[in-house]
């Protein structure tokens, strides 16, 4: 009965490490959820830093990395999902499968392409730089508190090494922003 209780006990635990991205914070969970809680800007947009996820990271098969937010929306409409990763090779970001991005009961699929490249970040250091990639539109027909879950290979855990040259640190996801379209 002690050994069940242990396990138990360390399997909870584990997986409450295991699903935190960056969540150092020492606050009660009460604290945190309300902290957490991501609220639209008065312009319409909605912008999700990695760091502030909840975060699931499989290294072993990386395919199914999940990061969600949950984040309060004020204003309905049509959106643009860009996505904002670190990177070396300005040319190919090296995303092998496609990123999906889900709001509630709409989804999007895309594959992140070098569309801005912003050279001088203050989100990256040399030798990377921050591209932005266009996803796709997406319509979010309700108000309220939703999740926002993003699903890609490049969501990568924070104490990743993103220095040693291999192939597969070229490219690193950095955050989600969702911006209202203006007709």
């Amino acid at each position: 009965m002690k050994r069940l209780f242990y396990f138990f006990i360390v399997t909870i635990t584990g997986l409450g490490i295991l699903s935190s991205c960056g969540n150092n914070d020492t606050k009660t969970a009460d604290e945190n959820a309300t902290v957490k809680k991501i609220i639209q800007q008065p312009d319409g947009t909605i912008s999700l830093q990695l760091d502030n996820a909840d975060c699931y990271s499989d290294t072993q098969d990386p395919s199914e990395n999940t990061a969600e937010w949950s984040v309060i929306v004020s204003k309905s409409g049509r959106y643009n999902v860009w996505l904002s990763s670190a990177t070396r090779d300005t040319t190919d970001l090296n995303y092998k499968n496609k990123v999906l991005v889900s709001v509630h009961e709409t989804r999007i699929e895309g594959r992140p392409a070098p569309d801005k490249i912003i050279r001088n970040s203050s989100e990256v250091s040399y030798p990377y730089y921050r591209a932005d990639s266009f996803i796709g539109s997406m319509y979010i027909k309700d108000t309220g508190e939703f999740q926002i879950q993003v699903i890609s290979e490049q969501i990568l855990p924070k104490d990743a090494s993103m220095g040693d040259g291999s192939k597969e640190d070229l490219s690193k996801l950095l955050s989600v922003s969702f911006t209202p379209v203006k007709r």
